[in-house]
């Protein structure tokens, strides 16, 4: 699949998006609407990482040897990294950290203009969960945890926790506070909103015999207790149908949920997955001494800052030169001596050899039946079981305060809109220490939930830029009137495979364990091994990855994972 092939017709396109009304605002057909603003169509590294699927690339001219070499420079690859320069007992970690795309960060990555930074993807952090405690290390170093990081309610920068209002709902033409949708429904859904989330609190206290909780973060804390596990032999939509749940304002909001954490309908999530949404989230946390629990950490850029922090902390322990952008890994191979990975540099050229003692693959995982020689026929089963939900992101620059066409709540940082083809937008400006009252951006996302996979990821190749604009800018449009008049930018970022889906059997012992144990000298590291994309799994898995291989070198001292 390349970009630039053959263009689905608009009208086409916008009837299977489910957006055929769409169709009157297009170009040339409404000779008031204002012509659509410059940007750009951009993503992942599409061109070099289709290549990888054909091959054919020279020999290698040059080789190197390095300790470790870690595959991916996401939030896992970056966080194995962090946790190898945080405690070893030689003068100095010796690893490489090779990335594909021109700037690390992954589904975490940040744009900028002269407005502001802004998300191109994972744009907030939940408060952790005391079983985290990767998580909450890392924050105390960034200094944005205070005191001890493993304190049940930690003092946290107010700077990086979100601003009110924190999130607001678009229906029936008006705003209301919170997501849940209230503004008139019945009260006989209410009360089977309050159920339900009673239900919920219920799991989220629930524990086994041995006291571990159900539903805890990172997943590898949760129980196997078969009372649990046998959630995820359905989806979450048949759970609320079994348990009588059958509210439309509660089904829109679960399946809301599924779609923005797992890019997946509802109807597809396993229940197991559908529930710990709502049953693993325990973090508490304060601010100036008050708590402040239900609120999130947050940026202009995202987790961007996450990133940077990442980033300054490895540079500041390694010194120079341990991240590499632009380079493909082509080819695996491991002896009985290391492993050895064949390297496209995308920067030269060239192709060059890495030896390495170990490796940390951090990358998704779906690339390693292609370029790895000799893997295991059960590993590449487990592999291919997994499948991925592509995303779309777009920032919108405006030129004064964001529009409002509706009544009720204001502003909020995370804005939805009720039956719409997207999940809502942020507003970066929202964390300024001055409230804005000037040019803004907007963060829209959209995760292609109507239809499979394959399906909207060809979509994401094949759609022009002023196609997907004009969608997002319609559906925007119906909470923003005016908002084409004061839109100067539009940018949109393509993910193909943004984050792994949690399907029922999702949580499969056997197969959650055969990813866990990697592959010989290479250690797995991606959120992948989890089943779902979170922030807290990558960091989980990058520093379980790398402290294997600290212990394996003896010079693990102490255990973060």
């Amino acid at each position: 699949m390349e970009r630039g092939g053959a263009l689905m017709r608009r009208r086409d396109f916008l009837a299977a998006c489910g957006m055929a009304g769409c169709a009157t605002i297009l170009p040339g057909c409404a000779s008031q609407v204002p012509p659509l603003p410059p940007g750009d169509l951009g993503g992942n590294n599409f061109e070099l990482g289709h290549r990888l699927l054909r091959a054919g690339f020279p020999s290698p001219m040059e080789t190197i040897e390095i300790p470790v070499l870690i595959v991916g420079a996401g939030i896992a690859g970056l966080s194995a990294a962090w946790r190898l320069c945080r405690e070893t007992l030689s003068e100095r970690p010796r690893f490489l950290v090779l990335e594909l795309e021109s700037e690390p960060g992954g589904n975490a990555r940040q744009g900028e203009n002269a407005i502001s930074r802004y998300p191109l993807g994972a744009h907030y952090l939940p408060l952790p969960n005391r079983e985290a405690r990767a998580v909450r290390a890392l924050l105390a170093e960034l200094g944005v945890l205070g005191g001890d990081p493993e304190a049940e309610i930690p003092e946290y920068d107010e700077r990086y926790l979100c601003h009110p209002l924190q999130e607001r709902l678009y229906r029936l033409g008006f705003w209301q506070e919170g997501i849940v949708p209230r503004l008139g429904v019945p009260e006989s859904e209410l009360a089977q909103q309050e159920r339900f989330f009673a239900h919920m609190t219920q799991m989220r206290e629930a524990r086994d015999a041995a006291g571990r909780r159900a539903f805890a973060l990172p997943v590898a804390y949760s129980s196997s207790a078969p009372q649990w596990a046998e959630l995820d032999r359905l989806t979450m939509h048949d759970w609320m149908v079994q348990e009588g749940f059958d509210a439309p304002s509660l089904h829109w909001y679960v399946n809301y949920a599924c779609r923005d954490d797992y890019g997946t309908d509802y109807r597809q999530v396993s229940a197991w997955a559908g529930i710990h949404y709502f049953a693993c989230r325990t973090g508490k946390g304060s601010a100036s001494g008050e708590k402040t629990d239900d609120t999130v950490l947050t940026a202009p850029e995202g987790n961007g800052w996450l990133v940077d922090g990442l980033r300054r902390l490895v540079t500041d322990a390694h010194g120079k030169g341990w991240l590499r952008t632009r380079q493909a890994v082509y080819a695996l191979r491991q002896d009985a001596g290391g492993c050895e990975a064949d390297v496209w540099d995308g920067a030269t050229q060239t192709s060059l050899r890495v030896r390495a003692g170990r490796v940390i693959w951090a990358a998704p995982l779906f690339l390693l039946p292609h370029l790895a020689s000799g893997l295991p026929d059960d590993l590449a089963a487990a592999i291919s079981s997994i499948t991925y939900a592509p995303w779309l992101v777009a920032n919108l620059t405006l030129n004064a305060p964001l529009p409002e066409s509706g009544v009720g709540a204001g502003i909020a940082w995370d804005n939805v809109l009720q039956d719409s083809p997207g999940l809502g937008y942020v507003v970066a400006t929202h964390q300024n220490i001055r409230l804005a009252s000037g040019p803004t951006v907007l963060t829209y996302y959209h995760a292609l939930t109507e239809h499979p996979p394959d399906t909207a990821r060809q979509m994401l190749l094949d759609t022009p830029r002023e196609v997907w604009a004009e969608i997002i800018l319609n559906d925007l449009s119906r909470a923003h009137g005016s908002l084409r008049d004061h839109i100067t930018r539009l940018d949109i970022f393509c993910h193909g495979h943004a984050m792994a889906r949690p399907l029922p059997g999702f949580r499969d012992e056997t197969q959650r364990a055969r990813l866990t144990m990697g592959w010989g000298k290479v250690h797995f590291a991606h959120a992948d091994v989890s089943g779902f994309s979170l922030f807290e799994e990558a960091n989980y898995h990058g520093v379980r990855a790398a402290e294997e291989i600290m212990a394996t070198l003896g010079q693990l001292r102490t255990r973060l994972v």
